[in-house]
């Protein structure tokens, strides 16, 4: 329900930022909530659940981009939850008080403190929290920005503070070096984290479980991207990851994998060990990732 029957402005946004885009969400139509926003100028910051904006990233430059991710997001949970729970989840979880308004500009606090239980018993936790900025255009609220994914409670204040967390979360230690024939990886890497994030091992497969790809390339970017996806879940991405396992079941394509790792891997590059191997029928890649926050 909303909690601001008596002020039209906060009303409003409320109803824009939680009711409206919960029901979008829900049933994946982006035209619901194309009208909310700013599309010249837009900006989207991901604080990777990070209190220290050093951390921070430009991953929405554009609504575009957003409106990509935003989508992707809302079709993950097809066939795995009913759209009744779902909504039930979200709604739940949210909660959006505090909103401060300076004439026809606000910033909106939504916070999310909950979980999502899926069918198959399967429990995500829904716990972060972003700050909306928001104009009043032609007396319409609409959505210019956000700085989304920051920690809930956002806490670390001394943490954030302190000179020696502006070091890399990894890096290679001076001097450390590896043969001429190395493919894209570190030989070693020293580590600091909060917290460590570990996917289990991920292949070309498609939501519904079907095959992605014949060939070894196209078999390695859906394997990637669908490491990313399970990293991205947990407020994560590839620049994070640390350590990786590769299973090939023909050593021979350990060329072609590289390839398409080296594109997307950031440097450094995590430390890595290959293996060739059997995987269940038709999958010539599984990869598996450790990452730290």
């Amino acid at each position: 329900m909303n909690p601001f029957p008596d002020d039209p402005d906060r009303h409003a946004l409320w109803e824009m930022l939680v009711a409206r885009d919960i029901d979008a969400f829900v049933k994946q139509d982006w035209s619901l909530v194309a009208g909310d926003f700013i599309d010249e100028g837009f900006t989207g910051l991901d604080a990777r659940f990070r209190s220290n904006p050093d951390g921070w990233q430009l991953t929405f430059p554009t609504l575009g981009s957003y409106q990509a991710a935003w989508l992707e997001q809302a079709q993950a949970p097809t066939g795995r939850v009913s759209a009744g729970a779902l909504s039930r989840a979200l709604f739940d979880a949210t909660t959006l008080r505090d909103i401060d308004l300076r004439g026809e500009s606000a910033v909106a606090h939504k916070k999310f403190d909950g979980a999502l239980r899926f069918d198959d018993g399967e429990i995500s936790p829904l716990r972060w929290q972003t700050l909306y900025l928001c104009r009043k255009v032609a007396g319409v609220w609409k959505t210019s920005g956000f700085v989304g994914y920051l920690p809930n409670p956002l806490g670390e204040a001394a943490t954030a503070l302190d000179p020696s967390n502006t070091a890399p979360a990894k890096q290679v230690p001076a001097g450390a070096t590896q043969h001429v024939t190395a493919g894209p990886y570190s030989p070693v890497l020293r580590v600091r984290a909060d917290e460590l994030v570990v996917i289990s091992g991920q292949v070309a497969v498609a939501p519904d479980g079907s095959l992605i790809g014949q060939t070894l390339a196209e078999q390695a970017e859906a394997t990637l991207h669908n490491c990313r996806r399970q990293l991205q879940g947990a407020g994560l991405d590839f620049e994070d990851v640390f350590k990786v396992n590769v299973y090939l079941t023909d050593l021979a394509d350990w060329g072609a994998f590289n390839a398409v790792y080296r594109t997307l891997m950031p440097d450094p590059k995590p430390v890595r060990t290959a293996v060739g191997t059997r995987l269940l029928p038709g999958f010539l890649v599984e990869v598996e990732m450790w990452a730290a926050r």
